[in-house]
């Protein structure tokens, strides 16, 4: 049933073929990368097209999910929204660098604001990496003097709206 044997079904209750010491990140099998790899592309496939496309049983796909589930290597499944069906057109990124004191209460207030979609606190300890969405140029101006503009804490920001997405990540990176 197992057409391709670099796809070996690893042991249900192992993660990975080789053991990582602890605290690394474990190394996937063939067999765990290709599922994941079909998860990516769609969240939705049933154990059994799941367990067709690697030859392997429906149960087993079962298990190796539940397994890369457990590990926290799958955190969840979820929809991919789009944003400009909801009116979001305005894609915007922000590069704030912040006074080191107040970059977590900064990181903080900006994290609570629903035009903010992702923020990153980035290795610096002084910068902010900040995506918004807003639905028009005057929405995205308006938060900008909300919460950016006469801080004497915000040392500096550097905005950028997106012209054209070439390539975006969906449920992670390829393995």
């Amino acid at each position: 049933m197992n057409p391709d044997p670099s796809l070996s079904p690893a042991p249900a209750t192992h993660l990975a073929t080789l053991p990582a010491p602890p605290g690394a990140a474990p190394v996937l099998s063939k067999l765990d990368s290709a599922l994941l790899n079909i998860l990516v592309k769609d969240g939705r496939a049933s154990f059994a097209d799941i367990a067709r496309q690697l030859g392997i049983s429906r149960a087993h796909a079962r298990a190796r999910v539940q397994a890369l589930q457990a590990s926290g290597v799958i955190e969840l499944f979820g929809a991919v929204i789009n944003p400009e069906k909801l009116g979001q057109v305005v894609s915007t990124f922000l590069d704030i660098q912040v006074s080191p004191v107040a970059l977590e209460a900064v990181a903080q207030e900006l994290a609570d604001c629903h035009e903010v979609v992702s923020l990153y606190i980035m290795s610096d300890l002084r910068s902010l990496h900040v995506h918004a969405l807003t639905d028009s140029v005057p929405t995205f101006e308006a938060f900008v003097r909300r919460h950016l503009f006469n801080r004497p804490e915000i040392l500096s920001v550097d905005c950028k709206t997106l012209l054209t997405r070439v390539k975006n990540r969906r449920g992670g990176a390829r393995l």
